[in-house]
């Protein structure tokens, strides 16, 4: 049966001829109906854009009319940025080909659009034009928007005219814009939404601008909030609470104050016509805390507080909502090492404090932690009397003594010069080191300054009583040779004491100078009790050795010569009265001198 109806039947009754030349079937030849059915189509050409028809959609596709003999089929995700296509709408498409290997005429829409979108574009910016644009998707700091088939970018501040919280729900939304800027060099293209409903939330602020007064309680949404202050929408203006305007109490951010979106009602503190400027005010709908505080309060009265703020300078409390107290950092300790308060208090301390000043007018306060204490210089004379030998502690140094606290609030000072009877020191830091335990002795006792002066050296006897003898002028004594510069040298002598040899009595007895650590004998040429001085010199040693075996034989050699002179004298005195028995005499006296001399 099958093989039946698939088998061809021949029909030996038809006419080819007459089918082939269009004899007694058409009353036109077959080449004149072709060109009429040419001339009822559009002359399409490859890689052109022409305008068609939507004549049908799917979800997947959209069927185009263009007036050729076959019509166009277009994916629908290239007209994703018009919500509101529909059938009929007229739709510019870009011929790829006329015939595709179906023998489907391939058209795209979105290639048409990216050919003229360019001069679109400028077009549109040019003639201030509403726009219709696709968001594709996010991108920092704003959105990239498909217009006319190019990748346009809207800030996040051009969305709307309040701050956007949550960019996703604009994805994937067609909206209105307007071409706001074009950088021709590199083709990128800015829009804007915000700037349509602009013009009229200007209208809208010139009414309420024109409503308002000082003084005038509004209702108003929280619409951003900053770390300097809120900002208010009061209905199409904007108003900002500065940030010490939100509450009397210390505001460390406005969040802790209000939240997005809150409706609060809000002061009118100033405004400005011109810059469109409003300064409200929330705290002034409250009364003022220093108007409630109690009236009893006075200086001397004990109060508590909470840290609120710390600077270097002191600490401020906040002892009552809105009511601050200043603890400056030299009431925070009798000592008088003049700190940072940090080393005393941090933020969120509880502090009990005593009022030192309250100046209601002004609202002002300070406050004292030290004076919960006594005063340690109020019986300093009972504790710490003249001759009161203690330990101390080394704080610091100064190129003229030392400072050392006895206890916390008392400190004195070591004059450098009662540092050490003998030693010679330059500098406080030679002789001992901040941190340091040091023994000392109270000089004096100045309570009214609170000044101490205090003593090393004299827990000792005073040893130069006893040098003026052991070190006397003329006296020699070993010693080495612990500094040495141009004007001499540093001697260390015994019993930690110290000479000093000028540079022209280091020389020595072969010629050369004393060298540095050289230990040497050296000879007290100088010595003062009260200069603690005491001058050495090793060349003295030799020199003097020198000079008295010269002084020996000159007195030799004179007394000699003292000799023969007498002898001569005499001989002469006889010499009339010479016999030859003197003569004889005369010659052996001759040979006994020559032989003496």
């Amino acid at each position: 049966m099958q093989e039946a109806t698939n088998r061809s039947v021949p029909n030996d009754q038809f006419d080819w001829n007459a089918y082939e030349n269009d004899l007694a079937v058409y009353d036109k030849d077959k080449q004149a109906i072709t060109e009429e059915y040419d001339k009822t189509l559009s002359n399409v050409s490859s890689n052109e854009v022409i305008e068609g028809t939507i004549t049908a959609m799917s979800k997947r596709d959209v069927v185009v009319n263009i007036g050729y003999k076959s019509e166009g089929i277009i994916p629908i995700s290239e007209f994703r940025y018009d919500p509101d296509l529909k059938v009929g709408d007229k739709v510019e498409v870009y011929v790829e080909s006329a015939e595709d290997k179906s023998g489907q005429l391939a058209l795209s829409h979105k290639k048409a659009r990216q050919l003229k979108s360019w001069d679109r574009v400028n077009e549109a910016l040019e003639k201030d034009e509403i726009i219709k644009g696709y968001i594709k998707c996010r991108t920092k700091g704003g959105m990239i928007v498909d217009v006319f088939g190019i990748e346009a970018f809207l800030p996040g501040s051009q969305i709307d005219v309040k701050p956007i919280r949550d960019y996703d729900i604009y994805v994937d939304k067609t909206m209105e814009f307007k071409v706001v800027k074009i950088n021709q060099e590199f083709r990128n293209v800015v829009v804007s939404h915000k700037a349509l409903i602009e013009a009229e939330l200007e209208a809208q602020k010139e009414v309420i601008m024109s409503k308002l007064e000082k003084g005038q309680i509004l209702e108003g949404s929280v619409k951003n909030i900053t770390t300097y202050g809120v900002f208010v929408d009061l209905g199409g203006v904007d108003g900002l609470i500065h940030i010490t305007d939100l509450s009397w109490g210390r505001v460390t951010h406005p969040e802790e104050i209000v939240s997005l979106d809150e409706k609060i009602k809000v002061v009118i503190l100033d405004f400005d016509d011109t810059k469109k400027r409003i300064a409200l005010g929330l705290k002034q709908l409250a009364p003022h805390p220093w108007e409630a505080l109690d009236t009893n309060l006075k200086v001397g009265d004990k109060v508590k507080g909470k840290v609120v703020v710390m600077a270097d300078y002191g600490a401020f409390v906040e002892i009552a909502p809105g009511v601050e107290g200043l603890i400056h950092v030299s009431e925070m300790s009798w000592s008088q090492h003049l700190r940072s308060a940090q080393d005393f208090l941090k933020v969120g301390d509880e502090v009990e404090a005593v009022i030192l000043t309250l100046d209601r007018n002004e609202r002002k306060m300070s406050l004292g932690i030290k004076q919960l204490a006594p005063d340690p210089w109020a019986d300093i004379e009972t504790k710490y009397p003249v001759g009161t030998k203690t330990t101390a502690k080394v704080r610091n140094f100064t190129n003229f003594g030392v400072f050392v606290e006895l206890e916390e609030g008392i400190d004195g000072l070591i004059h450098i010069s009662d540092l050490s009877w003998t030693k010679k020191i330059k500098h406080p830091s030679e002789f001992t080191s901040v941190g340091d335990k040091i023994e000392v002795m109270v000089l004096e006792v100045d309570k009214e300054n609170r000044r101490l002066s205090l003593g090393h050296k004299q827990l000792e006897e005073n040893p130069w009583n006893e040098f003026e003898h052991q070190y006397a002028v003329d006296t020699i004594h070993e010693g080495t040779i612990t500094e040495l510069n141009d004007k001499g040298a540093v001697v260390s002598l015994a019993e930690n004491i110290e000479g000093f040899a000028p540079a022209r009595q280091l020389a020595k007895e072969d010629g050369t100078t004393a060298k540095m650590g050289e230990t040497l004998k050296f000879k007290v040429i100088e010595f003062s009790k009260a200069t603690k001085r005491i001058v050495l010199s090793h060349t003295r040693l030799f020199e003097e050795a020198k000079r008295a075996e010269r002084d020996a034989d000159f007195a030799e050699r004179k007394a000699s010569a003292e000799s023969t002179a007498s002898s001569v004298k005499k001989l002469n005195a006889s010499n009339e009265k010479t016999t030859l028995g003197d003569l004889a005499g005369l010659a052996a006296l001759k040979e006994k001198m020559e032989r003496g001399e």
